[in-house]
């Protein structure tokens, strides 16, 4: 995860906690935490994609839309000795050119989308609210007695 942060408030550090927890291996790419030996959720983090052990399913993006085309262009540089397949942008990244490069080189390309939100989607763990709640469903609401009662005044 190109762009993990070891602040717990982050949205990268809550998609890599829950990515973890469903038995993903997430690699922390953070230059600033690697050059201060620091750890992100138990993983250390690596400088550079270079860094990060093969093989490499998958580099998350967790950037901005402009630094995803240098981001891209090392995992394409990287790409066979990492055994690299997808390049996946986080939402709100989108970047066109790097996309292009990507699908020309033999990756697979997910743009603004995030993958901890597309595991609970495809897993039915999310409802269309967002969340399991119970609350949104298909079926009619039964009728309480009090409401019966307020109908047949």
């Amino acid at each position: 995860m190109v762009g993990a942060s070891p602040n717990w408030k982050r949205p990268s550090n809550f998609a890599m906690k829950y990515l973890q927890e469903k038995g993903y291996r997430v690699i922390p790419v953070n230059p600033r935490a690697a050059s201060g030996g620091v750890s992100i959720l138990g993983e250390p983090a690596c400088a550079s994609l270079a860094d990060v052990p093969a093989p490499v399913d998958m580099v998350d993006v967790f950037r901005s839309s402009d630094a995803a085309l240098e981001i891209t262009r090392e995992a394409i540089r990287l790409r066979e000795e990492k055994r690299i397949e997808v390049v996946w942008m986080q939402l709100g990244v989108r970047n066109d050119e790097a996309a292009a490069e990507a699908v020309a080189a033999g990756l697979t390309v997910v743009m603004d989308r995030c993958p901890k939100i597309e595991y609970g989607r495809l897993s039915g763990e999310l409802g269309w609210g967002g969340v399991d709640s119970g609350v949104i469903s298909s079926r009619r609401p039964r009728m309480t007695l009090a409401l019966r009662r307020r109908r047949s005044r």
